[in-house]
């Protein structure tokens, strides 16, 4: 019997149909494993990114914030070292900044340091107006003043008297200034030093907001966002017995202007030079009186007053203040007034310098 040749040929092209539709269904099912794939792996990776951002943001956060320290670290040291050389004399300085910027605070701290350079007179300056001033001499031997300025120098005599005496100016006292009392034979009987402080900050931008470093007047006052003030350095204010007799106070400022601009650059020099230390007190004084004021933060002046006067609170709370020695407060408690001294009758050596350092690019 013939074999229906017709049907053989059905047969042999279904099974070839068959066999391409099958090809053709298995090749769709591998294109959608694909996709599933690279979509599953696409959501875990977002589910990575998302678990480990949050750590992500604070190891860069602490990278800037650990590279805004050494900054301010080494600037520090430089500062220290060019602040006791010579006039004129510095170091060159590279910064790798990243994401932080370097500017200046101006008038960061105001400082009054004044004493009696004799002991037979007790002088007292006030201000009365921006082009005068009033002077009492107690025992009235004062019969001349002085006030020397960065550019300026002016005099002027009177009599001695037991009234105030007014003297008028034309001095523009909107920077440093030195007053000199004199008595008749033109010895040097009472100084008083006004020195506004500038200083440098540190300016750094982290995911969690921004933090600031400020080098002030050998001081270190840092602050993120959302926290409270830090200090963890304070101004040199020095009060120490002496081997030989009597007590020394030595207080050292500094202060740091900037020559141009500082730019925003990732990485630059800084050339940081000497322009000389002035030293308006050097020997025995008495009836020392200073105050400074800080305006990077209301909260840093009462800081800098509970440090300097923590032992004459401790001697006040135990009841020993008649046999105690030390900085201590002019009269308000709280040291707003100003700071005196107590030396219980002993000689006071009062030593007062202030470094000048200045950057530029």
């Amino acid at each position: 019997m013939i074999p229906n040749h017709e049907s053989g040929v059905s047969s042999i092209r279904r099974t070839k149909n068959d066999t391409k539709f099958t090809s053709d269904r298995s090749g769709v099912s591998e294109v959608l494993g694909v996709i599933m794939m690279l979509a599953m792996v696409v959501s875990i990776m977002g589910g990575v990114w998302v678990f480990l951002n949050p750590y992500i943001s604070d190891f860069e956060d602490n990278t800037n914030w650990n590279n805004a320290s050494g900054i301010a670290d080494r600037l520090d040291d430089r500062i220290d070292v060019v602040g006791d050389s010579p006039n004129g004399t510095g170091v060159r300085h590279k910064l790798n900044m990243q994401k932080s910027i370097l500017q200046q605070v101006s008038n960061a701290e105001i400082w009054s340091i004044s004493a009696d350079l004799v002991s037979y007179d007790a002088i007292s300056i006030r201000s009365v107006s921006d082009f005068a001033v009033g002077i009492t001499s107690m025992n009235e031997t004062a019969s001349k003043i002085s006030i020397e300025t960065i550019s300026q120098y002016w005099e002027f005599s009177f009599a001695p008297t037991d009234s105030e005496v007014i003297a008028q100016h034309d001095l523009a006292l909107n920077s440093w200034y030195v007053m000199t009392i004199y008595d008749a034979e033109d010895i040097p009987i009472h100084r008083s030093v006004t020195y506004p402080i500038s200083g440098l900050k540190i300016l750094t931008t982290l995911a969690s907001g921004e933090h600031e470093i400020n080098l002030v007047n050998n001081a270190r006052i840092e602050h993120f966002y959302d926290s409270t003030w830090e200090i963890s350095d304070y101004p040199s204010v020095i009060f120490e017995k002496l081997a030989t007799n009597g007590y020394r106070c030595s207080i050292l400022l500094t202060n740091i202007d900037v020559n141009g601009s500082l730019g925003s650059s990732n990485s630059y020099g800084l050339d940081i030079l000497s322009i000389g230390t002035l030293t308006p007190f050097s020997g025995e004084s008495y009836n020392l009186r200073f105050s400074m004021e800080n305006t990077v933060a209301a909260v840093i002046t009462p800081q800098y007053n509970e440090l300097w006067l923590s032992e004459y609170y401790l001697n006040r709370a135990s009841g020993t203040l008649d046999s105690f020695t030390g900085l201590a407060p002019y009269e308000r408690l709280s040291g707003s007034d100003g700071i005196t001294v107590q030396t219980n009758g002993e000689p006071l050596f009062l030593d007062v310098s202030i470094q000048q350092v200045v950057l530029e690019r």
